[in-house]
């Protein structure tokens, strides 16, 4: 784990894709958006995350229609975020150290198109810092296997329908909050614990 954050602090190219207030996007696929929603909430220059779907050949996907596999949408997470807090190398970071991007199409015991792993990019300079990070990894062998993380421009972004929204806070008794996304979150906060936001620690 810290050979691969350290792989990735090695890099100092910023993002600069700018929407008017001096924010940033970034729309990212790693598994089940529960557990990748529930990580970012608590980085430190991450303003909002929200769920949704991405990368899919149909308009307004609804949740059983993307859990088919048919539509061809991932479950995303979209971040809004502060790029003087927080840049896209970073995220970049946690990402990669919170989900495993070496099985295609799955993220543990989910199995589908829909939790692949996916990086789809909003300008050309976030596409060169997710090929440069995925290359730096695999040069230095930072997984056993290869990765096969999807770097693909950004087209739209679907959100998921409300109750998808915030759901580990809303549903921590929940079987599968309990055994999948809270070893996800209790492992960010051990290993990014100065990333977090200050209510988090």
């Amino acid at each position: 784990m810290t050979n691969i954050i350290l792989i990735i602090l090695s890099l100092v190219m910023n993002t600069t894709l700018k929407n008017g207030k001096g924010l940033e996007k970034a729309t990212l696929g790693g598994g089940c958006f529960w557990c990748t929603e529930a990580v970012f909430l608590q980085l430190k220059g991450v303003e909002k995350v929200v769920p949704g779907y991405s990368g899919g050949h149909i308009k307004n996907p609804a949740y059983r229609e993307v859990t088919t596999g048919r539509t061809g949408h991932a479950e995303v997470v979209q971040l809004t975020y502060e790029p003087q807090v927080v840049g896209f190398k970073e995220i970049l970071e946690v990402f990669f150290a919170t989900h495993d991007p070496t099985t295609l199409n799955r993220q543990g015991n989910d199995v589908g198109t829909q939790y692949r792993s996916a990086v789809f990019y909003h300008n050309e300079e976030q596409r060169q810092i997710a090929e440069e990070v995925i290359q730096l990894l695999e040069k230095e062998k930072a997984y056993d296997d290869p990765i096969v993380t999807e770097v693909t421009s950004f087209n739209a972004f679907y959100l998921a329908e409300d109750y998808h929204h915030n759901y580990f806070a809303r549903n921590k008794n929940q079987p599968y909050c309990q055994f999948v996304v809270a070893p996800k979150v209790e492992k960010f906060k051990k290993v990014f614990k100065e990333k977090l936001k200050s209510e988090t620690r």
